[in-house]
């Protein structure tokens, strides 16, 4: 029998825990027993947190996650958090592997002067408040003004269209109630898009580009003169091409709608300004070389901003005792394996690169390594989990216990919502204790 402890219950937890139930739970495999702890009472991480809640249909891969964590072989154990709880030291006594898929939660500074002013926010708060984080939920950004946007990705992209619609845009959708109403209350005529680099450099796919073209509110705007020529189009991929082809059917389109949202290619923020909070973002013209490095030109500008949102990407945070990378924001790794009994896998080993269904290759990669480096074993697993818990008063979440929280917030759902996500640690216990009577 192998023991084997995830820490971290997103989809590199789950992929990860699918693996070694193939890889051990059949005839041949002498049998697993995975337990995914989580901070959280509740699973999924990057799902049910990161994910847009207007993207309803990437959120369905939850449903994959369910069947690993119903299996035989893996739990769920929500309410535990490392480093208070429990430590990996003591993981590593009681299991043959305990594998760190903590992903990346922490934004990267945006690293200007200025940026500490109240209304400058990293994506993954931001991303957290309007999903139901219960670390962001009472971040109340300021939406009274222009906001700037900073970031070629598709986190941009999200934060820019939530900022721009309409309530009745967001039918359908588990955006929770306190982000609904104060979006609803929003001042912003013009939302920004900061680049540092130019069309032919982002990092934005076509389906979410195409959905800025169709929101009843707003209007995306490119300047032409920020597009290269269009004979380069040819040499990009056929999905950045894509990309590229719907910037060009926003260049010139007349902004006759409430809210703008403005591309700004070729230029990057150096300052932050205001008194007291935000007031203006300082920003200088970049020139791209052939190698498709940004430099700044000394051309510099103002934009006017009440509210600044970083999507500049993520790091792993550290944990104590644990061989970290602190340039590369993640844990130091070799292809996931980070000391005996020790390894990283999805965001955390590699950084916050790839899609979601790039984390199931890396979770059966973590699966391989620890079929190669551990044997069955008389390890106490579980069970001594469970003991050394039940010791410290920890109030373990189960995977049982989670799906009456499920049910409690579908229950709470306003009309036409998937559901309505308890925004509290505490609401999730009470919930869990009200469905126990």
């Amino acid at each position: 029998m192998r023991h084997v402890a995830v820490i971290g219950s997103g989809p590199a937890g789950y992929y990860t825990a699918e693996g070694c139930v193939k890889q051990f739970a059949g005839p041949d495999g002498g049998g697993v027993r995975v337990d995914i702890i989580d901070r959280l009472p509740v699973p999924y991480g990057l799902i049910r947190t990161g994910v847009a809640p207007d993207h309803q249909s990437i959120k369905a891969v939850a449903r994959r996650y369910e069947a690993t964590a119903l299996s035989d072989h893996v739990r769920f154990v929500g309410n535990v958090t490392i480093g208070t709880d429990v430590s990996i030291a003591e993981l590593l006594d009681l299991y043959d592997a305990v594998v760190l898929a903590t992903g990346a939660p922490a934004d990267r500074p945006l690293g200007v002067p200025g940026d500490d002013l109240p209304g400058v926010i990293g994506s993954a708060a931001f991303v957290g408040w309007y999903n139901g984080h219960p670390d962001f939920a009472d971040l109340h950004p300021p939406l009274d003004g222009p906001a700037v946007v900073v970031g070629a990705g598709n986190v941009a992209l999200d934060v820019a269209r939530i900022l721009a619609k309409t309530g009745d845009e967001f039918a359908g959708s588990d955006i929770v109630n306190h982000a609904l109403d104060h979006l609803d209350t929003g001042q912003h005529e013009r939302v920004t898009i900061l680049a540092r680099r130019g069309p032919h450099q982002i990092a934005m796919t076509p389906k979410e580009l195409g959905e800025l073209g169709h929101l009843s509110r707003a209007v995306p705007v490119v300047d032409p003169a920020d597009l290269p020529p269009i004979d380069a189009d040819a040499a990009l991929d056929p999905g950045l091409r894509k990309s590229v082809a719907h910037l060009r059917g926003f260049a010139g389109v007349p902004a006759d709608k409430p809210i703008t949202v403005a591309f700004d290619f070729y230029a990057m923020p150096v300052a932050i300004e205001g008194a007291g909070h935000v007031e203006r973002v300082i920003v200088e013209r970049t020139a791209v070389d052939a190698d498709g490095r940004a430099t700044g030109t000394g051309e510099t500008y103002a934009i006017p901003a009440r509210l600044v949102v970083s999507c500049i990407g993520y790091r792993t945070p550290p944990i104590e005792g644990v061989p970290y990378d602190a340039r590369l924001g993640r844990f130091a790794n070799d292809e996931g394996r980070i000391a005996p009994g020790l390894y990283a896998v999805g965001w955390a080993r590699r950084g916050p690169t790839g899609t979601i269904g790039t984390n199931r290759p890396d979770g059966f990669l973590i699966a391989d390594h620890i079929a190669a480096d551990t044997s069955d074993s008389d390890k106490a697993g579980r069970a001594g989990l469970d003991r050394l818990l039940a010791e410290r008063g920890v109030e373990v979440v189960t995977f049982r216990d989670w799906q009456r929280i499920e049910q409690a917030e579908i229950a709470a759902a306003r009309t036409g919502a998937p559901r309505e996500k308890f925004v509290a640690v505490g609401e999730m216990l009470a919930a869990k204790a009200r469905a126990a009577l």
